[in-house]
């Protein structure tokens, strides 16, 4: 089997990333359960946001 000349790290794979990770997961969990609206309200923002980006750089590529 050939080596791999590119080295591959293994990000993420500590202890304190993966309790960050979890905290988060918690947290986003929380926040969708208490106030369902209000995310919704967030994600359909973000969904203008990335809707934006998209027109910009189709306008920009032609």
């Amino acid at each position: 089997m050939a080596k791999n000349p590119y080295p591959v790290a293994n990000a993420g794979s500590g202890l304190l990333a993966k309790v960050i990770t979890v905290l988060v997961v918690i947290a986003v969990l929380t926040l969708v359960i208490k106030y369902p609206a209000d995310v919704a309200r967030w994600v359909r923002g973000l969904g203008g946001v990335v809707d934006g980006l998209v027109a910009f750089f189709r306008a920009l590529l032609g």
